[in-house]
């Protein structure tokens, strides 16, 4: 796959080579409708010309309107010998040895647009998003924060993925700005809490699952099977007011501690493209119950990084750095659990890994980890942070090292608005 090239110029730092192909939604000028396309290089292949020029022409999509939508969740909802055909098309004209795009100055143009010029969307209609909490030395560090070392872990956690169900009317898209959110503040001592704006806002590294098909309500989806209901994925920051969280949690979980916005990055990089990174992944102790139970168990080998940019700062400073296999509960797993009830999920819905920590010091997914819930505050080049401060900006990204290439995701970033008056 490392000897694949594209005709378009694609940097050796990029993370768009031909190996990649990323899906987006973007729209090429602020007047036109928004159609799908393909990251490549510095470019966006737009799909909407390329099924125009009548090029889909495979058994599966010869015909299909599904790159005339202005979501991609027609396309995720055609299952996996689709998108690989899709994939397969897209490869083809992109190579270098293939003069059907490459000779066509015409359609060349029509169909190659730069991305700095585009404006990038939420790239599926979210119907439904989820955030579980899967990353063990997350959940060790959350609990001993909060409950001591002694039992920081409840037992239910190693025997099912936990999950909340979120708000998917705040999704936003990557370089969308954040306001400061207002709620009640966990109380001192015997006093009532207090009122205002979030003093503890923090980032939570995590990523996120895109539905492909869905399954029947009533029916759910064997673990073995679950990778064909997952399109691909996106980085996604759970942005979490603590203070709001901490008073609101118990009995019921998080809600306005969390809901005020969730950011999620452009390109959803599918499973095709990740498959070189797989890696076998954690062990389960005690093994999971029969339905959980994976004849193979595997996960991808995705380095994360985390950089906050302070107000009036040229480059960011990097605050974190994980990876994907640092989770306990596989995807297939998560996706698997969330429908064993018999929960219908659709085509485009949106499942948040949990913040994703690692065992090391600097591979902590959240400010509360890093800052020990404000105890220990992070030196930022001159400046100090134990949470966020407004004008703050959150960058994460997520790469995978090939032979000669990188498949990656871009940034998925957001920047804190003082709170509305």
């Amino acid at each position: 796959m490392a000897a694949l090239k594209s005709f378009v110029e694609v940097r050796p730092e990029s993370h768009f080579p031909i190996q990649n192909l990323p899906y987006g939604v973007f729209k090429p000028d602020p007047a036109s409708p928004p159609r799908p396309g393909v990251a490549i290089g510095e470019y966006v292949l737009d799909l909407s010309e390329i099924a125009s020029a009548g090029l889909f022409d495979g058994p599966l999509l010869r015909g299909s309107d599904s790159f005339h939508q202005l979501t991609l969740n027609k396309f995720v909802s055609l299952g996996r010998a689709a998108w690989k055909e899709a994939r397969a098309t897209i490869q083809k004209l992109l190579s270098s040895t293939e003069p059907t795009l490459r000779d066509n100055a015409t359609l060349r143009q029509k169909s190659l647009v730069p991305i700095s010029k585009v404006e990038l969307l939420v790239p599926t209609a979210i119907g439904d998003y989820t955030d579980f909490f899967t990353s063990f030395h997350h959940a060790k560090n959350c609990g001993t924060i909060f409950l001591g070392p002694e039992n920081p872990i409840p037992k239910n956690w190693y025997y099912l993925p936990i999950a909340y169900h979120g708000r998917a009317s705040s999704v936003v898209i990557s370089g969308t700005d954040i306001s400061r959110p207002r709620g009640q503040i966990f109380p001192v001592g015997d006093s009532p809490p207090s009122f205002g704006p979030s003093k503890k806002l923090d980032f939570e590294l995590e990523m996120a699952t895109i539905v492909g098909p869905g399954n029947p309500l009533g029916k759910s989806v064997d673990v073995n099977d679950a990778a064909d209901h997952i399109f691909g994925l996106v980085l996604m920051n759970d942005w979490s007011a603590r203070d709001i969280q901490r008073w609101e949690y118990v009995p019921l979980g998080p809600f306005l501690g969390k809901n005020f916005g969730t950011t999620i990055s452009p390109w959803i990089v599918t499973l095709e493209a990740l498959e070189p990174f797989t890696c076998d992944a954690a062990k389960q102790d005690p093994p999971p119950l029969p339905y959980l139970a994976e004849k193979v168990s595997k996960i991808y080998d995705l380095s994360l990084e985390v950089q906050i940019k302070p107000a009036g700062r040229e480059h960011g400073i990097v605050v974190t750095k994980s990876n994907l296999k640092n989770l306990y509960w596989t995807l297939t797993q998560q996706l698997a659990h969330h429908t064993v009830n018999g929960c219908n999920l659709n085509p485009g819905d949106l499942l948040g890994t949990g913040t994703i920590s690692g065992p090391d010091p600097d591979s902590l997914g959240c400010l509360m980890e890093l800052s020990w819930n404000g105890q220990r505050p992070l030196s930022l080049n001159g400046v100090t942070r134990t949470f966020l401060e407004d004008g703050d900006e959150v960058i994460f990204s997520g790469v995978c090292k090939g032979d000669g290439y990188n498949v990656g995701f871009g940034t998925c970033s957001g920047k804190v608005l003082p709170s509305p008056k």
